[in-house]
């Protein structure tokens, strides 16, 4: 059974912008699926949609066999969302907040105690769970935020970027209790990031967005596999204009397929790229271009969203990193 599905859903808004323009979907359950793209991409329209938020302009979806236009209501009780933004009352303590979950989800008065230590212990804040909120650091509150998606139980959870702005050792415990989730309750998971290092170690299979399309889908193996060249990166010293220069002098070279240039870098996908880039440095040096670093590798899920959208992707977030999705 699919648990989300969607067919040609689009989201425009006034005068003529299309967020979200045609997307497909469909996600099996007990998945982990990865929704990748750049600010404004689409991701954080998309996810509003499944979760009801929004009302798609037109096509359809089901979230857990319901329609989300016909019946809300059901989609609303059959999921965990955590937004982008933790929506915590830094007033009430950790147990208190969850504690008030659990009865808006009317959850029988006897198991609520139970549930929510056994949440508390999930995702280690057992020794927090009195202090108030407001004295929680970053990554607890996304942890307490996790823990109130999933006081009711239930088997799709949608996270909206959620490791964004925090510190490596507390993105690792996100994804610590997303994989178990994923691997021992076989909870499926609707992930958005702009990290591909997230999406590489986390899900089983991705979609990359880019203007409210999805340009490429597939598990991360197979969609590095699909670009079948190897890929050499060429540093241009001096301005974009130069880059742009060696992208064209290198365009027509044997074994390239594409190219592609962000800032003074150039980036090369080519077979056999190992007995390539000799020549690669001594055209552009023919041409009095003036090349510092280059470096050989196999294609990774940068290159495979570079050569899909052409924009970079954050490989891995940034320290205090605390962006909005602008669609």
């Amino acid at each position: 059974m699919l648990a989300i599905f969607a067919e040609k859903v689009e989201k425009r808004f006034p005068p003529d912008i299309r967020a979200v323009d045609g997307v497909d979907l469909a996600i099996e359950e007990g998945a982990l699926f990865g929704y990748l793209g750049v600010n404004g991409s689409g991701k954080t329209t998309t996810i509003r949609m499944l979760t009801t938020l929004l009302r798609p302009t037109s096509g359809r979806a089901e979230v857990a066999g319901f329609d989300v236009l016909r019946h809300p209501n059901e989609v609303r009780r059959s999921i965990g969302v955590a937004l982008q933004e933790a929506a915590l009352d830094d007033l009430q303590t950790g147990r208190e907040l969850l504690h008030l979950q659990a009865h808006l989800y009317e959850l029988p008065a006897g198991s609520v105690k139970q549930r929510v230590a056994e949440l508390l212990r999930l995702v280690d804040l057992e020794d927090a769970a009195d202090r108030p909120v407001r004295t929680y650091s970053g990554g607890m509150k996304r942890r307490l935020d996790l823990a109130a998606a999933l006081v009711h139980g239930p088997k799709i959870v949608f996270l909206d970027e959620p490791t964004t702005g925090l510190d490596p050792i507390s993105r690792e415990a996100i994804w610590r209790y997303v994989r178990a989730l994923n691997k021992e309750d076989g909870v499926t998971f609707f992930l958005t990031t702009q990290y591909l290092e997230e999406a590489d170690r986390l899900a089983d299979e991705v979609a990359i967005m880019d203007a409210g399309r999805i340009v490429a889908q597939g598990s991360p193996a197979d969609l590095k596999t699909s670009i079948g060249t190897d890929v050499v990166t060429v540093h241009v010293e001096g301005d974009h204009g130069q880059a742009k220069r060696a992208a064209e002098l290198v365009r027509g070279f044997a074994g390239v397929e594409d190219v592609r240039t962000l800032d003074n870098t150039v980036v090369i996908y080519i077979r056999e790229g190992s007995a390539a880039i000799a020549r690669i440095v001594l055209l552009l040096n023919e041409a009095s271009v003036s090349v510092g670093e280059v470096s050989l590798a196999r294609p990774t899920l940068d290159d495979v969203f570079i050569r899909t959208t052409g924009h970079q992707l954050a490989s891995q977030p940034e320290e205090g990193l605390t962006p909005t999705e602008g669609r």
